[in-house]
This record gives C-alpha cells, sequence and structure tokens, in this order.
C-alpha cells in the first residue's frame, strides 16, 4: 500500500469512530428543562449567611476585641468591638443582637459595619445572666433569658456601650443604632428613648406603642421580609403617627423574604428571596447610616 493510500485509510477509519461515539451518546433529555443555575454569592459586603459568620470573622483583616463596659447599676457589660481602617475619626454604629444572643454572626455583622468605615460595638445584653455571672455563651435558653430582661437595664446597657465607644481615641462622638430580629425592635424602641441617637435602622423588628411612638425625635429606617406579617402589621400603625409628629420613618418591605433574611440566606425555602432582600437592604442601611453619622 502506497504511504498516500494508508494515510486516507487512517483518515476514514477515524471518521468512523468519531461517528460512531456521536452515534452512541445519549441524546440529551428535554423534558428536564434547563439545568438549574446556582444563584450567585452577595458581595462580600453584605454580612454572611449565619453558617458562615466563624469563617468570615476568622478572615476578617480588621482588628476586633472583647471589652468589659462598665454600666454602673446595671453591671458590667461584655461587648465586642471592631475598628475600620481609615485615617480620621469614625462614628459609632450599637449593633443590638437578636433574641439568640451575642452570636459570632452578630459579631460579623459588626466586622462588616466596620469595613464601611464606623467603629462597631455590639453589647451582649445577656451579661451577667448565667451561670456564675456569664453571658450568652453560658446559657442554655438565650430565647427564654432575653425576654426576661428590664427594658431600663437595657437602656442602660446601650446607653454604657455607646458612651464606651465614643470614648475610644479613634472615635468620633456621634452614633447610630442597628438591630436585628429582637435587636430590631429594641433599635426601635431605643430611638423613642435616646434623642442623642443620630439614626436608627431596625431590621424586621416590631415597632413600639403609640405613646413610645410620639417620643420619636430621629430618623428611623426599616427593613422587612413580605412573608413576616407579624412584624409587618406593625408598620402602618407607626407611619401614621410618625407622619402626624412630622417624624421621619422609611419602611421597605421585601417581597418573598422572610423574619430573619439577613442571617437565612441559605433557607432551604426563601433563600433566593432571602439573597435578594439582603442585596439591596444591606447597602440601603450602610447609606443611611453614613449620611446621618458623616453627613453634614
Amino acid at each position: 500500500m502506497s504511504r498516500r493510500a494508508a494515510v486516507i485509510l487512517a483518515l476514514v477509519v477515524a471518521l468512523t469512530a468519531t461517528a460512531c461515539s456521536r452515534a452512541s451518546a445519549p441524546a440529551p433529555d428535554e423534558s428536564a428543562g434547563p439545568a438549574e443555575t446556582p444563584s450567585p454569592a452577595l458581595p462580600a459586603t453584605v454580612p454572611p449567611a449565619g453558617d458562615q459568620a466563624t469563617a468570615r470573622l476568622a478572615a476578617s483583616p480588621r482588628h476586633g476585641e472583647w471589652v468589659d463596659v462598665d454600666a454602673g447599676d446595671a453591671g458590667t457589660v461584655l461587648a465586642w468591638v471592631v475598628y475600620p481602617e481609615r485615617a480620621d475619626a469614625a462614628p459609632i454604629v450599637l449593633v443590638i443582637h437578636e433574641i439568640f444572643g451575642l452570636t459570632d454572626w452578630i459579631r460579623a455583622v459588626a466586622d462588616s459595619l466596620a469595613a464601611e468605615g464606623f467603629i462597631a460595638i455590639a453589647p451582649d445584653l445577656l451579661s451577667g445572666k448565667g451561670p456564675e455571672g456569664g453571658g450568652t455563651d453560658s446559657i442554655e435558653d438565650p430565647v427564654k433569658a432575653i425576654r426576661q430582661l428590664d427594658p431600663a437595664e437595657i437602656r442602660a446597657r446601650l446607653d454604657a456601650a455607646a458612651h464606651y465607644a465614643m470614648q475610644l481615641p479613634a472615635a468620633a462622638p456621634r452614633f447610630a443604632a442597628i438591630g436585628f430580629c429582637w435587636g430590631g425592635s429594641t433599635s426601635f424602641r431605643y430611638a423613642t428613648e435616646q434623642p442623642a441617637l443620630a439614626a436608627a435602622v431596625v431590621f424586621y423588628g416590631a415597632a413600639p406603642a403609640e405613646e413610645a411612638l410620639r417620643r420619636l425625635q430621629l430618623p428611623v429606617l426599616g427593613l422587612y421580609g413580605g412573608e413576616d406579617n407579624r412584624v409587618n402589621a406593625t408598620i402602618a400603625p407607626a407611619r401614621a403617627v410618625i407622619d402626624e409628629i412630622g417624624g421621619s420613618y422609611e419602611a421597605h418591605v421585601y417581597e418573598g423574604a422572610g423574619h430573619g433574611f439577613l442571617r437565612a440566606q441559605n433557607h432551604p425555602e426563601r433563600g433566593e428571596s432571602n439573597r435578594r432582600a439582603a442585596a439591596d437592604a444591606w447597602p440601603r442601611a450602610v447609606a443611611f447610616l453614613r449620611g446621618h453619622l458623616e453627613g453634614d
């Protein structure tokens, strides 16, 4: 066989093998529909999902530390403080934890606020309520313990944490509050109690009673999941009172999102809606805080 004939024969064999392999490959299952595409991850500026908080804290380049805050008659309060990297004095954001107490997730939220340029302080409002004077980590049922806290003691502890933070050498003497779940309701109530606040952010927390709302002297931003009517039923009555007194209450309700959407980004049923809500709500909250803490 000539060299040319051998080359032609090899080419025919190769083409035949390719055709056979294509013929034997299974046809795509068109009845299955398009492949499901995982939802993209949220920007790193948004606080992590609850199950990713510990890893986010471990990877943070920012300085965070535990401090003891003297709250006078309200006792000593353990708090987590995180510093931003900036060349000038930073305003304070007081981070009010959920009904679960001071968890790694709340600490990660504080870290995310520091990444935005604030000094964040997150007091453990269960400090001293556990065995041998412990706080959240020592309490078997933090939810039950939270519900037994005295509102006057809560305010005293929040005031003490804010005062401590504003006395830091790196701090500017301005502070705002942000809270989540039970902490959201507490942030809203604190806004009616502490006129020195520059502003308050409420993540899915119920509004206080009308009597308290009539004392409101500062702007409030509320961020809510659409599937959370237990909380959302308090929005319209609060807006009516605040409008009547000439106050400022901006509320955003995210369709399909549930209670706790910022933490529950991987919720088995509402994860996608929760992530969409988180992607809008967090930068909105940061812009609101920045506008009232660093604006003219």
